[in-house]
């Protein structure tokens, strides 16, 4: 019996953001040293791909909060678009 999940599920985050983000970077300088072999690139480049995603999900959900916190002149909570915030600066 296959069951659908309409709850998104978080995996708890072990790692700070900057933390998997110089865990990407150091991803990155191995497959550009090009001292791996196919093998270990292909893990290693799969190891990014799915770090990236993660750190691009995390990004998002900011980017959603701060949007949410976003002041207009009258002291009330008002969401806006972070260019919209840009702009004004």
């Amino acid at each position: 019996m296959t069951t659908n999940k309409t709850v998104k599920e978080k995996a708890p985050q072990k790692e700070s953001f900057e933390q998997s983000l110089e865990q990407l970077e150091g991803i990155v300088r191995q497959l550009e040293s090009g001292e791996k072999g196919l093998e270990d690139s292909l893990k290693l480049f799969e190891d990014g791909a799915k770090l990236s995603k993660q750190l691009t999900a995390r990004l998002e959900d900011v980017k959603q909060r701060v949007e949410v916190l976003v002041k207009d002149g009258k002291d009330k909570l008002k969401a806006r678009p972070l260019e919209d915030v840009d702009a004004e600066a």
